[in-house]
């Protein structure tokens, strides 16, 4: 073009494609994360409503796992309900046992045996151990770090070694039962077990330094899904989620179940970032602090372990029954255990028959997965499979 053009018309020399701010419109978006996606830790589907790369809104669809084992309960005997009760979390299916055998005991008065009491005690925890170590892993492949994810299943195989061994199972057991556990466990139980503490406690300092402290890890969670005590209150939290908003709550001391009382432990929960060692950029309430709650209580779960297997007296490890069990008195009862994800709670009815007239779960993967909506507005679209890893649910236990 002509220099003698330009000055003619000198409206060419304009970025004429300029767009004036207030002209700026942009579109929403609905994406659905799930029901088949590696950030959702099962079936979840999560529909996100976005602008651009901030969403919006997030909103939980559930039910894709649905096995309707409230009303089973309400159709068998409780005895033959302790195998659904595996199956609702059946990455802590010792721990579903537990509860549900408590309250049935509750209800019905019966007394456990002073053995399996601690044997009961010493599988929750593994299985405590054991699911930590699944989140533990997950997490790390949610935020890009497989390595982590080998670690934990390498140690989490030594655990489920040793629940074979004491009821042939390795990931639905049904051994925690009405009135004790199925039966004892091997001679060589107690030795296997001291020798995987002693093997596994180091292995928590090395899952910090290879995750835990990582820059990388701590810039994708830190000051992440920030949730305050009080949101975490009000919405229902319980177990990691509810600790790692700051408050020290856990029902194995709030409200000791088992023989939980006797043990020295104590309950990991959130602080300030840049205090008794904890690394800076991180605030309470935020996603690392919902992910570290719950490497701390793993070491609090070997110190359980070793006193109960210190403690643990001789005797019998559960009631004889015979082959029809005999009615249900009529009352209700309800009781809470402390899952790994929070307070697992069961409410019984008898009405004097031998099947129960109502059963009810109070699970903690449902509650806690009320708050993503509340969480994920205004942050971005890929702080997403941070903040949902770190609520860590299980959907059988949210879709039961």
């Amino acid at each position: 073009m002509s220099d003698t053009l330009l000055q003619a018309q000198p409206d060419l020399l304009m970025d004429t494609g300029r767009v004036e701010p207030s002209d700026v419109r942009t579109e929403e978006m609905l994406i659905n994360m799930g029901p088949q996606h590696p950030s959702t830790h099962g079936v979840l589907r999560v529909v996100l409503r976005t602008d651009g790369e901030m969403v919006l809104e997030a909103v939980p669809h559930i039910g894709y796992l649905h096995r309707c084992a409230e009303k089973i309960g309400e159709n068998v005997q409780p005895f033959q309900f302790i195998p659904y009760a595996d199956r609702m979390d059946y990455v802590a299916a010792m721990n579903n046992n537990q509860g549900f055998s408590l309250v049935i005991e509750k209800l019905c008065g019966i007394e456990v045996p002073e053995r399996a009491r601690h044997i009961r005690v010493i599988v929750a925890e593994l299985n405590r151990i054991a699911s930590h170590l699944v989140t533990f892993g997950a997490y790390g492949l949610d935020m890009g770090a497989f390595t982590p994810f080998l670690y934990a299943f390498r140690e989490r195989e030594y655990i489920l070694d040793l629940f074979e061994s004491a009821c042939g199972a390795r990931l639905t057991y049904s051994y925690i039962t009405i009135g004790g556990v199925t039966h004892d466990i091997p001679d060589n139980f107690v030795e296997r077990c001291r020798e995987f503490l002693d093997y596994f406690e180091p292995k928590i300092d090395d899952y910090n330094d290879l995750l835990s402290y990582n820059q990388i890890f701590i810039k994708r969670t830190g000051d992440v899904g920030v949730i305050s005590a009080e949101d975490a209150i009000a919405w229902g939290l319980t177990g990691p989620c509810l600790r790692g908003s700051g408050v020290q709550y856990d029902l194995r001391k709030a409200l000791p179940y088992e023989i939980y009382d006797r043990f020295e432990f104590d309950i990991p929960y959130a602080k300030p970032g840049g205090t008794d060692g904890v690394p800076h950029g991180v605030v309470v309430g935020d996603s690392w602090w919902r992910y570290f709650v719950r490497i701390e209580e793993m070491r609090q779960s070997v110190r359980i372990v070793r006193q109960a297997l210190e403690q643990m007296p001789e005797g019998e490890t559960g009631i004889k029954r015979p082959k029809r069990t005999g009615k249900l008195p009529v009352g209700e009862a309800y009781l809470e255990v402390e899952n790994p994800r929070g307070q697992l709670g069961f409410l019984v009815v008898g009405d004097g028959s031998a099947i129960p007239a109502r059963v009810k779960a109070r699970g903690p993967s449902f509650c806690n997965l009320s708050i993503v909506n509340h969480v994920c507005r205004n942050c971005l679209l890929a702080d997403i499979p941070a903040i949902v890893g770190s609520i860590d649910m299980v959907m059988g236990e949210v879709d039961r």
